[in-house]
């Protein structure tokens, strides 16, 4: 068993050692609890109890503290990838919801799995996900202040590799901030989180850079055609630098292997198979 999780990245880490201690605490507290979760619970399951807990942190732009769009409001995406059935789901730009991954592992079983804006949010109450607004009053400074928020890229993810090596992977993210209205990101799409019985990848970063390179599916693809995790990850991230495309991933493959990469300084991220590793 084994988990991995990122929490995007930040520039603040370089320059603000309380910010970055409080991310690497906060890191390594909820990978711990989720393999815990995992000790008992299928690689789906912990997943999305895992994402929701980064969600559910101010910290992290996912959930809570979701960074605004140029309109004023704040849109969620998120989505889920068995690798196990190799189906995925995902909402793209939901508003009002606290947990867009839960949402998305509601919507696995359904024929129709990706859902976008009001039918995102319509599925979400009918299946009753209550309001929830979650603008907090840093991001709310920040957007009246009209911030440049494009060096805090943010996006939150998690790689689980069960007990009976099933593997699955989540990813849910606010946006990059300011976008134009209803802006897709990756985090919603094979590009940025995908899984198979072979890998998982989720992706945090530019989210145009991540679609443009095609970067979770591609990764997977590599390791179910022979590749190792870190030599297919490392030629995708070889193939971003024609357009100086700005990425990180997070990934396990069935073999065990554990694997983080970025493109720029830097991803947060923490993992736990028999040891606790944290970013430094």
């Amino acid at each position: 068993m084994k988990i991995i999780i990122h929490g995007g990245f930040f520039s603040e880490s370089s320059t603000n050692q309380e910010t970055k201690k409080a991310k690497q605490d906060a890191l390594a507290e909820i990978v711990k609890l989720g393999y815990a979760y995992l000790e008992t619970h299928s690689a789906v399951e912990t997943v999305v109890y895992t994402v929701a807990l980064l969600e559910d942190n101010e910290l992290f732009n996912a959930g809570i503290g979701s960074q605004i769009q140029s309109d004023g409001k704040v849109r969620l995406s998120a989505s889920l990838m068995d690798g196990k059935t190799e189906r995925f789901s995902g909402v793209i730009n939901v508003e009002d919801v606290k947990n867009p991954i839960e949402i998305a592992q509601h919507l696995l079983p359904y024929d129709d799995r990706v859902l976008s804006g009001d039918g995102a949010q319509n599925f979400a109450r009918k299946n009753n996900f209550e309001y929830f607004n979650p603008i907090t009053v840093q991001r709310q400074n920040e957007y009246e202040a009209k911030l440049n928020q494009q060096n805090n890229l943010g996006t939150v993810g998690c790689v689980a590799l069960d007990a009976d090596g099933n593997i699955a992977t989540g990813t849910s993210t606010g946006g990059k901030g300011f976008e134009i209205p209803c802006r897709v990101s990756d985090s919603a799409t094979v590009a940025g989180n995908y899984a198979n019985q072979f890998a998982g990848i989720s992706c945090t970063g530019v989210g145009e850079d991540i679609v443009s390179g095609s970067l979770a599916s591609k990764i997977v693809t590599r390791v179910t055609d022979g590749f190792s995790l870190k030599d297919a990850c490392d030629k995708s991230f070889t193939e971003l630098k024609a357009f100086d495309g700005f990425a990180g991933v997070i990934g396990i493959s069935n073999q065990g292997e554990l694997y983080h990469c970025d493109s720029h300084p830097y991803m947060v991220w923490a993992s736990f198979d028999v040891n606790l590793q944290v970013f430094s």
